[in-house]
């Protein structure tokens, strides 16, 4: 972990808002306190955000989440701009400007908007700007979209040659089973190499909030793993334990890169 110049990081709806669907306020303000501080020691971070959704369904007093995409776009609309609204309000108290980006995945398989999309962030990080990451989920389809951000922010590490992606969530890190529903699970401190039995520890169920589970962190950790680059699973409850991560000391799972 010596010598990260560069770190995405990922936090998921479960991490950002309460079972009611509105923001946790108190974790936010954590959480951008800890990335201010991380780039003041110049870090650049690239935050990676969901949140869009759940937030939306909140604000817009829904009784749960939209499963017509028509709702889910419009709960989409709604909640970007007030998660957008906390970041601006909680990073510019500490002196840190963010800006947005709402992509898919067409955005990196068209050479053109890659290109453009790699310019656009290495601007931010010249300017001294935080990127903000999203899907676009309000003009997403099937056939354009992640459908999750664990996997758009192994893409985004990539494209952006980041030293580590951090994905936190509702959970310490890969067990070899559902530590909520078995006692005997046992936590996997670190994984030298993503193999059909740790796949199999993954399960598949995420949180009513969210899109992802453990699988989708494990698929977006070799992603970032073919292109050298770490990843540490780890809970968001409290951001503090980046700190950890980044001297040393364990902290969730560390995923190995393949060396290249």
């Amino acid at each position: 972990m010596e010598n990260i110049r560069r770190a995405v990081v990922k936090v998921g709806t479960s991490t950002l808002t309460y079972e009611t669907g509105k923001v946790n306020i108190r974790r936010m303000e954590k959480l951008a306190r800890v990335l201010s501080d991380l780039m003041n020691s110049g870090i650049q971070i690239a935050l990676v955000s969901s949140g869009a959704i759940g937030i939306g369904v909140g604000k817009l007093g829904l009784s749960e989440r939209p499963s017509d995409t028509p709702g889910r776009q419009a709960a989409a609309t709604v909640g970007q701009c007030e998660l957008m609204f906390m970041y601006d309000k909680l990073f510019g108290e500490y002196g840190i400007t963010v800006g947005q980006l709402l992509i898919t995945r067409s955005d990196f398989e068209n050479e053109e908007r890659n290109t453009n999309l790699h310019n656009a962030f290495s601007k931010l990080f010249e300017y001294g700007a935080m990127p903000v990451i999203n899907e676009n989920d309000c003009v997403g389809v099937e056939e354009i979209v992640f459908g999750d951000n664990d996997n758009l922010s192994a893409h985004v590490a990539k494209l952006i040659d980041a030293d580590l992606l951090i994905i936190l969530s509702d959970i310490d890190g890969l067990y070899t089973s559902n530590p909520r529903e078995d006692d005997s699970a046992v936590f996997i401190p670190v994984i030298e190499e993503i193999t059909d039995e740790i796949l199999e520890y993954a399960g598949s169920t995420g949180s009513l909030r969210g899109t992802g589970g453990m699988i989708t962190k494990l698929n977006a950790a070799k992603v970032a793993g073919e292109h050298g680059i770490n990843t540490v699973l780890m809970n968001g409850a409290n951001p503090e334990d980046i700190y950890r991560v980044l001297e040393g000391r364990q902290a969730g799972t560390l995923i190995k890169a393949k060396k290249v």
